[in-house]
């Protein structure tokens, strides 16, 4: 599709490796694009990356284990994934695949963070927006987080940068309490899609219904 110059978000993403596929994946269509002769300045793309699911599941996982250390994790997956992927963006901007095709006029495709509203009442309301400020990233916020935000978040800078060892010290310990970081991802990525396959079922009945009842 960004071969042909169609813009794309690309979205549900839960894991790293599925993150590391969707950057390559736009970078190869950009270079056909490019070889087609095609304008790159005019396709965008987005990676929405979601971030409470993850803590929703981990959470519960870390629950059932029920120790000391496994409740000092809780909440914390989830910035951690995303501010792993988003290294993962640094470093592909470093690279000279990307330095080609930006000489060609291409746009980086932006990190967006989806699934920011926080599903824990005992959390702040703000943390997946105050936890993943970085330069050329998206958030989108449902409303109720949205207006949380502009009441009272307060935005000091970058909060992603630097803080990667942590992160990944995090991801480290949940593996070794029992909670295995591709399952979980697996998991995630499978109910999303089987959410999405119901919601666009439901939308061509709807659709189907409506021109039944107009004819």
């Amino acid at each position: 599709t960004i071969a042909e110059g169609i813009s794309v978000n690309v979205t549900l993403i839960f894991s790293l490796e599925r993150y590391r596929a969707v950057i390559d994946a736009y970078l190869l269509g950009l270079e056909r694009a490019w070889k087609r002769g095609k304008n790159l300045s005019h396709i965008h793309s987005v990676a929405s990356f979601f971030v409470s699911r993850v803590d929703s599941e981990v959470d519960q996982r870390l629950d059932a284990i029920g120790t000391d250390e496994a409740e000092k994790l809780k909440s914390q997956a989830g910035l951690a994934n995303a501010r792993m992927a988003y290294r993962i963006w640094q470093e592909t901007l470093s690279t000279h695949r990307w330095h080609r095709l930006a000489a060609a006029g291409a746009n980086p495709q932006r990190p967006l963070w989806a699934s920011t509203g926080v599903k824990d009442p005992s959390l702040p309301d703000t943390l997946y927006v105050t936890g993943l400020v970085a330069p050329n990233t998206v958030n989108t916020m449902p409303e109720k987080t949205l207006e949380a935000t502009f009441d009272h978040a307060e935005i000091t800078g970058d909060t992603i940068t630097g803080s990667y060892s942590e992160s990944v010290a995090v991801l480290n310990r949940l593996v070794e309490l029992g909670v295995p970081y591709q399952d979980v991802v697996d998991k995630l990525e499978a109910e999303g899609l089987t959410k999405f396959e119901d919601s666009w079922a439901e939308l061509l009945d709807t659709v189907r219904t409506a021109l039944d009842n107009a004819r």
